[in-house]
């Protein structure tokens, strides 16, 4: 991130914002291990984890014996991952940094991977063309994205109304969109291809997941700072979302059911 980057402001929010995301790895410990799977993550291979989080994809691809480099804008999240590795002793290069400014040499990587991660970079052009630079020929680039018109999707359209990002910053779950996933992948990759998978984090009631929400989610974290000293707004969006997350709370097992997209892909 340098001083002429546009978009620095709305990064040093989200730096901020998704330090808060660790208890949420629960969840996406599982979903991590499918996006290996489908990925076909093998050993030896050279492995950049983009937006990793507390690291769950890369340290599920290096137990598998991969070469893995883990990048998040986090430094927090990062130290987080850093001591999941050291548990395992664990050789994962984990470092803070941005999606849209990758610090690796091109064609570095035989497998580049992202669970919901590269999909909060402002601007997808760039962000698609560092995962392609950095990735050689052949390589595969796999990665989990929420399609606009399910849950997750819905609940961050809903986050916009609220609260509206800076103008030019697109919409992270357009890559939830298999023809926008076509699209930006047009002339770069070949073999594309699709598999919808479920996450089920658990739930006591939809007030008790939005309460959840709204302490690890960093969109989520920001709006409701925004409407603290105006209640009848905050009561209003409350309402409005714990009615969505009631449309995907299953009451008979506990579990929220928030579908994903992955997709996969091979750089020309």
């Amino acid at each position: 991130m340098t001083a002429q980057d546009p978009f620095a402001a709305f990064k040093a929010v989200q730096k901020e914002a998704w330090s808060l995301f660790t208890p949420m790895e629960v969840f996406t410990t599982p979903s991590a291990a499918r996006l290996a799977n489908f990925a076909g993550v093998a050993a030896g291979q050279r492995l950049l984890d983009v937006g990793c989080g507390t690291g769950v994809v890369a340290i599920t691809a290096a137990r598998r014996g991969a070469k893995v480099r883990g990048l998040d804008l986090s430094p927090v999240l990062i130290e987080r991952a850093r001591e999941h590795a050291q548990l395992m002793n664990l050789d994962v290069d984990f470092k803070d940094g941005d999606a849209e400014s990758l610090p690796y040499g091109d064609n570095e990587f035989d497998v580049v991977l992202s669970q919901f991660g590269h999909m909060f970079a402002p601007r997808p052009d760039v962000a698609i063309g560092e995962m392609l630079r950095v990735l050689k020929p052949g390589g595969t680039i796999a990665f989990s994205t929420w399609p606009p018109h399910l849950y997750v999707g819905r609940m961050f359209a809903l986050i916009g109304r609220h609260l509206p990002p800076p103008e030019g910053v697109a919409s992270p779950v357009l890559w939830g969109d298999p023809k926008i996933v076509a699209e930006r992948l047009a002339g770069k990759t070949k073999d594309l291809s699709f598999e919808m998978d479920m996450m089920t984090p658990s739930a006591l009631s939809p007030q008790h997941f939005r309460r959840t929400m709204e302490t690890t989610i960093g969109p989520l974290i920001k709006l409701v700072a925004q409407y603290k000293d105006e209640p009848d707004k905050l009561k209003s969006f409350r309402a409005e979302f714990e009615a969505l997350i009631s449309e995907y709370f299953d009451p008979g097992h506990n579990v929220m059911r928030q579908q994903f997209l992955m997709s996969k892909a091979r750089k020309v």
